[in-house]
């Protein structure tokens, strides 16, 4: 993974400040994305050290707990949910008429939960972390999609950016509106513009004391029926402005601001997300959020926590699987017993069991971490999500499997015929989408690594960048010298090859996980030195091996999760009656991670990726379109990508906001 350098990118010019150049180099987008990166470290990482092959257990364990005010105040609030989950909301309902009735928004603003990470003192509930991700996990249970609404509400939406970085005034005005009547959105992605920002097309154009918005965003989640909209716009460089790509409070009411279409999708029927334009639409200067030019740090650092909402809502969906996979498997029988004591359908309940006890240790932990602000956890928070929604997708779908001919059917049907409604093939539907949403999975792998190496870069970056002079070559390589004389001894031997290391993970009564944690130990070492190879091999094109890249994350992330699974174990043994279930759901599961990471890296070096390159090429170069003969193309007319060009609206306003 190459260097980049610190300096800002060129902005456009205020001649077109509508358009960014139409063509943007790879580097050109490289130096955007690392403009948007936090480029210090000021606070210890678990994940970090773990993939420089340092295991620092203390930073995890003991495992940190929340303040008992806190417990008290999120056990009473996620006890009134429960009672609106279970009272109030129809999921059947939502997936039928593929909406959310106005009528169970407006009860969750009357319980607060619009408030839920909002503090106290502009009426809100002040939740932990901790307490609002059970209470997503409790809510998407009930449905995905109202999950999903008050995730993108206070996860990614205006309340959080307002909180790191708005004025007070911004927060007086704003956050009371937020926490009990307002819903919001987050408009980044534009119909040409995904996880690449250096091409954002939106403007913010400077006009007196205001900014004249002008643009289409897509994927807009809230963005139907949001109040309030935190949008990312390009202000052009001129005098007086530094420009750059600017965050703005926008309000969805305003002149100039069209909803043009509600969007369809395969799962999250309910999900209120549309297409939004705007035409010349006056946003005060008092709106934007922070300087001009820090939107994408404030985006990437509102994702740092915002993404725990997604595998908060994994956490509960694999939950519910393992009840379902547990009742059905116990009364459906096959040649004279239940399927669950056959062994194929018992390895998958195996799975369901200790993936989510797993998931829901790395999702607790992780929280805990970001309530505690003692740990910088941009590196865990992304591992969460990553892992969450590749995780929770597999056991979705094993369950579609225990479930038989039933997980492929609706709920629906199975209730017309008589049967129990389990929606199994809905969760399935609702899940995939968390491998795409707030960073696809390939797009997690390569932020991740990017951070993983990062340590590597600013000594050595220099060394494999080629825009670098042979003085700043010859200073990173003796920079480089000192690091690897101090670091690359310490790869050799550590503390997972003594036999006795962890040992207070080996209770009487109760399965060793000493023995896991060891090999966690001894596995970030190695992890460590492949990376480390890797770099030494392929130096500057190193950002070019995606394939190898999302490997050496992927091993991280079960590393991380072995950690954290082993660490809640330990602390439900000292705090709970079920410890020495817990013990044996940790065991379960680091022993099957064991066999993930060891596949994993044997395919660091046992490939096909560089085949797969030649494939692609052959691909696009036309010469296997004999293989697509034979069938027909159910596609519609239409171009690809959707125009975008500014300009006021052609299509009827389709916001209608909840009141």
């Amino acid at each position: 993974m190459s260097a980049t350098p610190s300096s800002q990118p060129a902005q456009p010019s205020p001649s077109s400040p509508s358009h960014p150049p139409s063509k943007v180099s790879e580097r050109e987008a490289r130096q955007v994305a690392e403009a948007a990166r936090e480029q210090d470290w000021q606070k210890p990482s678990f994940a970090k050290e773990l993939f420089l092959g340092r295991f620092r257990i203390d930073l995890i364990h003991p495992h940190p707990l929340p303040a008992d005010e806190d417990a008290q105040r999120g056990e009473e609030f996620l006890a009134k949910l429960r009672d609106f989950c279970e009272t109030k909301i129809d999921g059947a309902r939502i997936e039928r008429e593929a909406k959310i009735p106005d009528e169970v928004v407006n009860g969750l603003k009357e319980l607060g939960a619009l408030g839920m990470k909002i503090d106290t003192k502009y009426g809100g509930l002040g939740l932990t972390q901790v307490y609002y991700n059970k209470a997503l996990a409790l809510v998407g249970s009930a449905n995905p999609a109202i999950g999903a609404l008050l995730s993108a509400h206070q996860s990614i939406g205006v309340p959080q950016p307002l909180k790191l970085f708005g004025t007070q005034e911004q927060k007086d005005t704003f956050l009371p509106r937020l926490a009990r009547t307002d819903i919001s959105a987050f408009l980044l992605t534009e119909p040409d513009v995904g996880s690449d920002p250096a091409r954002l097309a939106t403007s913010a154009v400077p006009d007196g004391d205001d900014y004249l918005l002008d643009g289409v965003k897509l994927w807009t989640t809230n963005g139907v029926v949001a109040d309030l909209l935190v949008v990312m716009a390009r202000v052009p460089r001129s005098e007086g402005h530094k420009g750059g790509i600017t965050a703005f409070v926008v309000e969805a009411a305003a002149d100039g601001v069209t909803v043009e279409n509600r969007n369809a999708f395969m799962g999250l029927r309910g999900l209120e997300n549309g297409v939004t334009r705007f035409h010349q639409v006056r946003v005060p200067a008092a709106n934007r959020i922070g300087p001009e030019g820090a939107g994408l740090k404030i985006a990437l650092t509102t994702l740092n926590t915002g993404r725990l909402s997604l595998p908060a809502m994994c956490v509960g969906a694999g939950k519910w699987s393992l009840k379902i996979a547990r009742e059905w498997s116990s009364v459906r029988e096959q040649w004279g017993r239940p399927v669950a004591e056959h062994e194929a359908v018992g390895a998958k309940i195996s799975f369901i069991a200790a993936t989510t006890f797993a998931l829901e240790a790395v999702l607790d932990l992780s929280s805990q971490m970001a309530d505690e602000d003692r740990n910088d956890i941009r590196i865990e928070a992304a591992l969460a999500k990553l892992y969450g929604s590749e995780m929770a997708w597999l056991i979705a779908d094993e369950l579609v499997q225990i479930r038989g001919g039933r997980g492929f059917e609706t709920a629906d049907s199975l209730a017309a015929r008589g049967e129990r409604a389990v929606p199994a093939e809905q969760i399935l539907r609702d899940l995939r989408i968390n491998r795409i949403f707030e960073g696809s999975t390939e797009i997690m792998h390569l932020l991740i690594a990017r951070e993983a190496v990062d340590a590597h870069l600013k000594v050595a970056g220099d060394l494999i960048d080629p825009d670098k002079s042979l003085g700043d070559k010859a200073r990173a390589g003796a920079r480089a010298g000192g690091f690897y004389a101090r670091w690359l001894p310490k790869l050799v031997a550590g503390p997972g090859q003594l036999p006795r290391t962890y040992g207070e993970f080996h209770p009487p009564g109760h399965r060793d996980l000493s023995g896991h944690l060891r090999y966690v130990e001894r596995t970030s070492r190695k992890l460590a030195r492949s990376t480390f190879y890797a770099m030494s091999r392929w130096q500057g094109r190193m950002e070019t091996k995606q394939g190898f890249l999302g490997r050496i994350v992927d091993i991280g992330a079960e590393l991380f999760a072995m950690s954290a699974a082993c660490v809640r174990a330990e602390l439900l043994r000292t705090t709970e009656d079920h410890g020495r279930a817990a013990y044996q759901l940790a065991d379960i599961f680091c022993r099957q991670s064991r066999i993930r990471i060891d596949e994993l890296f044997n395919r660091l070096w046992t490939n096909t990726d560089d085949l797969d390159r030649k494939v692609v090429k052959g691909v696009l170069a036309g010469q296997y379109t004999w293989l697509e003969q034979g069938v027909v193309d159910l596609s519609g007319d239409g171009p690809w990508i959707a125009d975008a060009t500014p300009g006021p609206a052609k299509k009827e306003n389709v916001h209608r906001p909840i009141r």
